[in-house]
């Protein structure tokens, strides 16, 4: 049922690998101004401009016809707040360049056929919006909370599904294919270079559209059921009215993301809660009146 509900891009009238060069000065500014860290190459975001400068064209006509490889990303492992680590994979400069420059031409594309119910990634939309509706849901009488936890997601993203649900929206082959290689990307560990089979680098550009693309289907799947939700990248709310309700949800989603999407239900962190019980992007009920929403102290660090 899912299935149907892409549909491919408007023609744009350049093909958009062509637009992708065209927007590489753009989309390097935007980089610099983040100023992230360097890749593999070591060049720093001090250096981009001068390096595009000198190779930009050079760079555009590998783009253009085909033969442009992605470096390795760095690999980066970062403390989580409630223990354990997560992996980065830290493109380089020029590649974060080329990614947003992907991003800006077709993010529209896909933008126009994400969910309502999702909030993370999404210029103009934030977790305090999707707080104040999951408010709205236990306010009407939904006081159970189903919360699904992906289980390592930005590792385990499935390739072939993935590009699977861009080629049913983008139908250019040069950017499918260069956007294959940024999946396939290797990483780099003391100077060791592994091969990627699945999963998304979780610090590029490119991979934060991607998860959206990912999980919109589920988004539909849950909407589908007539059921109330938000979502935040692979952070996931369901809100129904009893216990028996949110049980029975949680087994029916977790089959759904597990068994068509491929990917892993962590059961550990993922379970059925009163509202003064969950915890969401750092929020939760109050015990003393389940319709105010304060802070988590331990979560406060994420906010």
């Amino acid at each position: 049922m899912a299935k149907s509900q892409w549909t491919k891009a408007e023609p744009k009238g350049l093909p958009l690998i062509e637009i992708v060069c065209l927007v590489l000065e753009e989309a390097a500014q935007k980089v610099i101004r983040n100023k992230g860290a360097a890749g593999v190459d070591g060049i720093t975001f001090e250096d981009l401009s001068q390096f595009l400068e000198k190779h930009g064209e050079k760079i555009k006509q590998k783009l253009r016809n085909g033969t442009y490889i992605p470096a390795p990303v760095k690999r980066v492992d970062i403390p989580k707040p409630n223990g354990g680590t997560r992996m980065l994979g830290i493109p380089t400069l020029l590649d974060r360049t080329i990614q947003q420059a992907i991003v800006m031409t077709i993010g529209g594309d896909f933008e126009e056929q994400f969910s309502n119910k999702s909030y993370g990634f999404r210029e103009g939309r934030n977790c305090q919006q999707e707080v104040l509706e999951a408010q709205e849901y236990v306010e009407s009488g939904k006081c159970w909370v189903v919360e699904m936890d992906l289980s390592k997601f930005f590792d385990r993203v499935n390739h072939d599904i993935l590009m699977d649900r861009v080629n049913r929206v983008i139908t250019d082959k040069p950017l499918l294919k260069l956007i294959r290689r940024y999946l396939n990307a290797g990483i780099m560990e003391d100077g060791l270079v592994s091969p990627r089979t699945q999963g998304v680098p979780q610090g590029s550009p490119l991979s934060l559209l991607l998860s959206n693309v990912m999980l919109t289907e589920l988004d539909w799947e849950i909407e589908s059921r007539g059921l109330s939700h938000v979502r935040y990248a692979d952070d996931c709310n369901i809100y129904v009215k009893s216990e028996k309700a949110a049980q029975r949800v949680l087994n029916s989603i977790t089959q759904y993301v597990e068994g068509e999407l491929k990917l892993r239900v962590n059961r550990d962190k993922s379970g059925t809660f009163r509202p003064k019980d969950s915890t969401f992007l750092g929020y939760t009920f109050s015990k003393a009146d389940s319709k105010r929403i304060v802070v988590a102290e331990k979560s406060v660090k994420r906010l």
